[in-house]
């Protein structure tokens, strides 16, 4: 069985004078990024995959260098698009992001819907798993939301917040087969 390894980046820096997909890995990220390479399935990575936002470059910068395979970086696995309002405070953010999440079909202030965000990371993790020659394990370094529409997508849940990766700051995976897109199991911190 060949499996895929969903990564949501872990902690950022948080600027409020840059664009969000510009944000890079904090120290505390880069750590975790780090604690993730203890995990015995690491030495089956044959292909790393990551959106083009800084912060999960970052992160598959550091599978990269210890794997020692290069990274296919692919924008359509980047988080929902919520440019419209850029920067928001903490509080402000996760009102958003729960109406984001109760109502897939509708855009909130702007914000790529849930079901188009699901509909895109849905069809470029379709994309890696049928067109990558590699034989092993494939990662995809990638964000927390857009895990979770996947997450919803491949067990057949409806789309619900309660899907969402635990806690605060990222970092956290789950794992599924690449034929099937049966899940193997979902979402795991990084320090397990």
């Amino acid at each position: 069985m060949r499996i895929v390894y969903f990564i949501s980046h872990p902690d950022v820096i948080v600027d409020a004078d840059k664009p969000v997909p510009e944000w890079s890995l904090s120290e505390r990220g880069l750590a975790r990024m780090h604690d993730l390479l203890q995990q015995p399935w690491i030495s089956d990575i044959t292909a790393i995959y990551c959106s083009t936002e800084k912060k999960a470059i970052d992160g598959a910068e550091v599978l990269s260098k210890h794997c020692n395979l290069p990274i296919h970086q692919i924008h359509e696995l980047g988080e929902n698009d919520r440019s419209s309002t850029g920067f928001l405070p903490a509080k402000q953010f996760e009102a958003i992001a729960d109406q984001f999440f109760a109502e897939p079909h509708n855009s909130v202030l702007g914000w790529e819907t849930a079901d188009a965000a699901q509909r895109r990371i849905v069809q470029a993790v379709t994309n890696i798993t049928e067109q990558d020659k590699s034989s092993g394990a494939i990662v995809i370094v990638s964000h927390g939301a857009v895990g979770a529409l996947l997450l919803c997508h491949l067990a057949g849940y409806e789309i619900a917040r309660k899907h969402d990766q635990p806690g605060s700051g990222g970092g956290n995976y789950y794992a599924f087969d690449a034929a099937t897109s049966q899940l193997i199991h979902g979402w795991k911190p990084i320090r397990s």
